[in-house]
């Protein structure tokens, strides 16, 4: 019994100890993530650069806002790069109005896409052969679907022309979906009418980037840190029999699991039993053997 009370002692002062004095399990820390999304970041927007100026090679038809900095291209003697880091300044100013709250992946997107797609235009001659210029096209679209899924999960800001659609759809109270078909109509036909490439990878593109981006978007999800909410239950005992269920008294019956208060009451009840049981029988004890119970 002293060895079962201990042990009952001290499962009680385990489960009313603070929470400042519980063991805290290990948590999941988010020290690498900023730097993943800052890579995934560069590395999408790279890309997209590098996509959108393989299909300027290609040279079957653009996707609607390289139309329009294609055609502004043509009247401005620009490079298309410039052009593009242009555009992406000039829409980004029309968040103002409608309070959007720019990103550094907002930023990065107006320059970092703009230049790499004059770095790739320099290392990529114009091609002539049609067998070689069609196998191009389906690449950059598919690299761009690869580039949209690694920048837009980096979530470290929308790119210009994105924001514009959510901003216009915020107060508009239109469809994502009207919305955005309203600006890239707008500026495919501007693009068409100052003389860029609308073609049959003009509609490829609009075909396909859809369904690639939705599977790279899950492809390059980051996933969210995990950390505990608050301090970890106390850990359970141990199983093990209790030291009172291999008592040689085999009159008493084995004490459950509980305080220490629950102990004494359950020896009192025991020796109660007893006295019960013997009356019962008709055996008379003496005065001074009735009061006590060997427990």
């Amino acid at each position: 019994m002293p060895h079962s009370g201990m042990y009952q002692a001290n499962r009680v002062k385990g489960a009313l100890s603070t929470p400042a004095e519980r063991p805290r399990p290990p948590t999941k820390g988010p020290s690498l993530l900023p730097a993943r999304r800052l890579v995934q970041l560069c590395v999408g927007l790279v890309l997209y650069g590098a996509s959108a100026a393989l299909q300027l090679r290609a040279a079957l038809g653009l996707d609607p806002w390289d139309v329009f900095h294609q055609g502004v291209t043509e009247h401005s003697g620009l490079s298309i790069g410039t052009v593009s880091i242009i555009t992406g300044a000039a829409v980004l100013l029309l968040w103002i109005p409608l309070r959007q709250r720019p990103g550094a992946g907002t930023v990065s997107n107006v320059f970092v896409i703009g230049l790499a797609m004059d770095a790739t235009l320099h290392l990529v001659p114009a091609i002539e052969r049609l067998a070689v210029r069609i196998p191009l096209l389906l690449f950059a679209i598919a690299l761009n679907g690869v580039a949209t899924g690694l920048y837009i999960c980096a979530k470290l800001g929308p790119g210009p022309r994105d924001g514009l659609m959510t901003g216009l759809h915020r107060r508009t109270g239109r469809s994502v979906r009207l919305v955005r078909t309203g600006i890239e109509v707008t500026v495919l036909t501007a693009g068409f009418l100052l003389g860029g490439n609308v073609g049959v990878g003009t509609v490829a593109y609009a075909l396909a980037i859809g369904p690639l981006a939705q599977f790279f978007l899950r492809l390059f999800a980051i996933p969210e840190p995990t950390a505990a909410a608050g301090p970890a239950p106390f850990p359970a005992a141990p199983d093990r029999p209790s030291p009172a269920a291999a008592s040689p008294i085999p009159s008493i019956a084995p004490c459950p699991a509980g305080p220490v208060a629950d102990l004494e009451a359950h020896a009192i009840r025991s020796a109660d039993t007893r006295r019960v049981r013997a009356a019962g029988t008709g055996d008379e004890l003496a005065g001074s053997e009735a009061g006590t119970g060997t427990i």
